[in-house]
């Protein structure tokens, strides 16, 4: 089965994304990414895969996954459950990583750790437990302190403990899911995603019909159009709400692409269990937690 390609979304004048997501989400499913990825599991237990690895995960779990490596957790949950917050990531892309090193002579202690997170590496209950703190906080952090405790984390996992996961003989083929129409449809809806694409323009794009292209972004993504860009919209409205926790709801609901704040709060409601304001008002405590650390 070829995995899916997600489109890592860094915002404008930072060098990295860090973020949390609960479950279900969009990115559970069979997928890569060209960035270095570090994944804490915060809630739910369940089975997780990492190239041809396969095993299982709990609170607490400390994985770091290199560049076009395939990957998925699936949590245990009973059917209509919602997780808030199932998992926090931090996402970094080879290029940044490549030129820190190239510039800081210090730097350079990451290489081996960096080429054998390419199959994926598991770290030790120590190192998890010293990391888990530092990445809630970077979630929320900016500037130069958000750089601090990016570093910071990076200094831990490479003194940390840690097993290779995917096998020597592992090579992912990527080539067929490159050319994928559909992602690059994809990736086009998240470049342009406040904008109203229809699907006609998406069809346009990889050069099929409409109805030829709908069946084929239902096959691949398991939904609609409309219901998948909601998805991504609420999801990129959860990254702000904690990012800009000043910021009002309404500007927010505008920002990220919906036309009015009732829909937006029907849709928030739908997709995470919750209001806005109540997805806010969840993390305000450890906003508090971190500001007096």
């Amino acid at each position: 089965m070829q995995p899916d390609l997600e489109l890592v979304h860094i915002r404008k004048g930072e060098s990295f994304a860090a973020w949390m997501h609960g479950y279900p989400f969009r990115t559970v499913r069979w997928h890569y990414h060209p960035e270095y990825e570090l994944h804490l599991i915060v809630a739910t237990s369940g089975r997780y895969y990492i190239g041809d690895f396969a095993g299982t995960f709990a609170p607490g779990q400390l994985i770091m996954t290199g560049p076009n490596l395939p990957q998925n957790w699936i949590s245990d949950v009973a059917e209509g459950e919602l997780v808030p917050v199932r998992s926090i990531v931090i996402q970094f892309p080879e290029a940044f990583i490549e030129e820190a090193m190239a510039t800081m002579e210090e730097m350079g202690v990451l290489r081996p750790l960096l080429e054998r997170s390419r199959r994926g590496l598991l770290f030790d209950d120590a190192t998890s437990a010293a990391v888990a703190p530092l990445m809630r906080r970077l979630v929320e952090a900016q500037g130069l302190r958000r750089l601090a405790l990016f570093w910071e984390i990076l200094e831990l996992v490479v003194a940390g403990e840690h097993e290779v996961l995917a096998s020597l003989s592992f090579e992912p083929n990527l080539s067929r899911t490159e050319d994928s129409g559909i992602n690059k449809a994809l990736a086009h809806l998240r470049e342009h995603l406040t904008r109203q694409i229809e699907e006609r323009d998406l069809a346009e794009i990889v050069g099929q019909s409409p109805s030829v292209f709908s069946r084929a972004f239902k096959r691949h993504t398991g939904t609609t159009l409309v219901r998948y860009r909601n998805q991504l919209r609420v999801d990129l409205a959860c990254q702000m709400l904690l990012a800009e926790p000043d910021m009002a709801i309404a500007c927010i609901c505008y920002e990220v692409g919906f036309s009015n704040l009732s829909n937006f709060n029907r849709h928030f409601l739908k997709l995470k269990g919750m209001s806005p304001s109540q997805f806010r008002a969840n993390f305000a405590a450890n906003r508090e937690f971190a500001a007096a650390d």
